[in-house]
C-alpha cells in the first residue's frame, strides 16, 4: 500500500500496490503493520457499507466524541464518491480545516479518517456503494454532526446535493447561528 499524507494531520489517502498479471491484479487493502508503521491505530471495531440509488446523495457529516471516537477507513466499491473530513480535535494544528478527495470504484483509493474527524460523502453516480472500516462501535450518546454547508467550513461540493436525510441536513451550525 502507498500512504500519502492529507494536509490534516494524521489524516492519510491510500493507494493499493497493485501485483498484477494476464489474470487480473493482486493487492494488499489492509495491513496491521503498515497501519502502524504511519502511526495509524489498526483496531476494526465494525465493518459498514452504505448503498446509494441516487447520484446526489449526501451522508453526513457525522463523528463520535470520546471516549468512543471513531476512526475510518472509507472506500468506495461501485461507483464514486466525494468524501469530505473536517479535523474536530481543538488541540491540533489543522482544527476546523477539511479536506476533501474524490473515491472510485475505478481509482480504488481510501481515506483513513482518525477519530475525532467528521466524515461525510456526496455519491457523483448513481448506485454508489461504500465500505468502511471502523476502530469504535457505534455509540449513539457519543455521536455528533455538522451541517455539510456550514459557512465556518466553506466546503465545495463538486455537485448539487439532491437527496439528503432530515437527520443530516438539520445539524447546527458551528457557531450556533441560523441559516
Amino acid at each position: 500500500m502507498k500512504f500519502e499524507p492529507t494536509p490534516l494531520k494524521d489524516a492519510w489517502v491510500i493507494s493499493l500496490n497493485r501485483l498484477g498479471d494476464d489474470r487480473g491484479y493482486f493487492a494488499r487493502a489492509f495491513c496491521r503493520k503498515e497501519f502502524e508503521d504511519h502511526g495509524i491505530d489498526p483496531t476494526i471495531a465494525q465493518c459498514n457499507t452504505s448503498f446509494n440509488k441516487d447520484a446526489g446523495t449526501m451522508r453526513g457529516m457525522h463523528y463520535q466524541v470520546d471516549p468512543a471516537a471513531e476512526s475510518k477507513m472509507v472506500r468506495c466499491v461501485r461507483g464514486a464518491l466525494y468524501d469530505v473530513i473536517i479535523d474536530m480535535r481543538p488541540k491540533s494544528p489543522t482544527y476546523l480545516k477539511h479536506f476533501g478527495i474524490e473515491l472510485t470504484a475505478e481509482n480504488q483509493q481510501m481515506l483513513y479518517v482518525p477519530g475525532n474527524f467528521a466524515h461525510g460523502f456526496l455519491t457523483m453516480e448513481p448506485d454508489t456503494q461504500a465500505f468502511y472500516m471502523v476502530g469504535e462501535f457505534y455509540t449513539p450518546t457519543c455521536e455528533r454532526g455538522l451541517r455539510h454547508d456550514d459557512p465556518a467550513f466553506g466546503i465545495e461540493w463538486p455537485a448539487p446535493i439532491e437527496v439528503i436525510s432530515d437527520k443530516d441536513k438539520n445539524w447546527p451550525l458551528l457557531d450556533g447561528g441560523a441559516k
